[in-house]
């Protein structure tokens, strides 16, 4: 075995293994890549359970659905809500659930997404996917007032806008955030949505977004490319789920969606980190590139 490990064949295969792995560390040191992510929360720990139980448009029914150790271990996160709103400024009354998770530092987690979590218990996937986009009020979208030249001359695809949060917010009624990067009055956010089927018939309309380093998806096989960005030292997604009994079809719950999403998008963006700051190194406070830019 010894004189086996002293061939010439051995010694060179070796060789370029230990060539490789140096070269390997070489290059993830010279091109700043982050193979392991640190875990980044919002700002003064923000948590979605204090997304406001009242809006303009919808109210709260009932209170927050909570779950049990074992159910919580599977979801993988304590940082969730999962409620009900009703409309109060319309004759149908229309009822949504609204599912919002945050992860953060473990990007290979799958995705708990309806096409998976509602089928393994025992509810039937009847229906889509359909990628629909959500119709929302746009007209108050604007660069956020402390964005440079940079940040609005950036293309399509990389424009950060912002939004006021509404008088209902309590994370500060009047002052602007900003949106992920990309979404635009002329690039809407989707939903990816599926119709399903309880065993006593009843049919579901459930659609979700990601919400992950700055920028968003509608597909839980992106999120997590879009989340393990290896020139990021943190990573976190936000998974924003819709789903409702009382809607008849996918746009409809897009419509019904858009207007929750009118009223609490811009508390939503209150509860992940801003991304903009992250990469300009002024949050968090242990930031690689606050030290960097000598900060």
């Amino acid at each position: 075995m010894t004189r086996a490990l002293r061939t010439p064949a051995f010694l060179t295969a070796l060789g370029i293994l230990v060539f490789c792995a140096a070269g390997w560390s070489a290059a993830i040191s010279a091109y700043s890549m982050y193979m392991q992510k640190k875990a980044i929360y919002a700002p003064q720990g923000r948590l979605l359970r204090s997304l406001p139980a009242r809006t303009e448009h919808w109210e709260r029914v009932g209170p927050d659905q909570t779950v049990d150790a074992e159910t919580l271990k599977v979801l993988g996160t304590d940082n969730y809500v999962t409620r009900s709103y009703r409309r109060i400024d319309a004759a149908d009354r229309s009822t949504l659930e609204l599912h919002a998770a945050y992860y953060t530092n473990q990007i290979d987690t799958v995705p708990h997404v309806p096409d998976r979590c509602f089928v393994g218990a025992g509810i039937a996937k009847v229906g889509g996917p359909w990628f629909v986009p959500i119709p929302m009020d746009t007209s108050g979208w604007a660069p956020h007032p402390s964005a440079g030249a940079e940040e609005r001359d950036a293309p399509p695809d990389k424009r950060v806008l912002s939004v006021r949060l509404p008088d209902s917010s309590p994370f500060g009624p009047g002052r602007r955030v900003r949106l992920p990067r990309g979404v635009a009055p002329d690039r809407p956010f989707q939903m990816q949505i599926s119709k399903f089927e309880d065993p006593s018939g009843r049919t579901i309309f459930a659609g979700y977004f990601f919400i992950a380093n700055g920028g968003w998806v509608a597909s839980a096989n992106e999120v997590r490319t879009l989340a393990f960005d290896l020139s990021e030292y943190y990573a976190y997604y936000l998974k924003v789920q819709v789903s409702s009994t009382s809607v008849k079809s996918a746009d409809e719950l897009a419509a019904q969606a858009g207007s929750l999403l009118d009223d609490l998008m811009g508390d939503i963006m209150c509860c992940v980190p801003d991304w903009t700051e992250v990469q300009d190194g002024t949050y968090p406070a242990d930031n690689p590139r606050r030290t960097a830019a000598g900060r």
